[in-house]
């Protein structure tokens, strides 16, 4: 990540829940978007709903999507800001 950017999950109307870098010059309420170094979640694990996973990142169990380095979504619902734990979590995936 630069300093241009920020560390966000984002929603789809179509049940995607996508994690990745933001540019800081974007404007957030387009209903489409580019995010780099992209993952996403296919299932995650634990009772914290999906905003747990821009406040604590993935738990043990969960299944995240290999990344790609630039990622266009459309039909956006949310765009949530996440902490740094859970950045580096979803970062360290394996």
């Amino acid at each position: 990540m630069d300093n241009n950017s920020r560390p966000v999950l984002v929603t789809t109307e179509h049940r995607g829940v996508f994690f990745g870098d933001l540019d800081n010059d974007t404007d957030e309420t387009a209903r489409s978007l580019v995010l780099t170094n992209c993952r996403n979640a296919i299932y995650w694990a634990g009772s914290r709903g999906f905003l747990g996973l821009a406040s604590h990142g993935p738990d043990e169990g969960s299944r995240i999507g290999s990344e790609a380095p630039r990622v266009l979504l459309h039909d956006v619902t949310s765009v949530t800001e996440c902490t740094d734990t859970a950045a580096d979590k979803w970062r360290g995936w394996a």
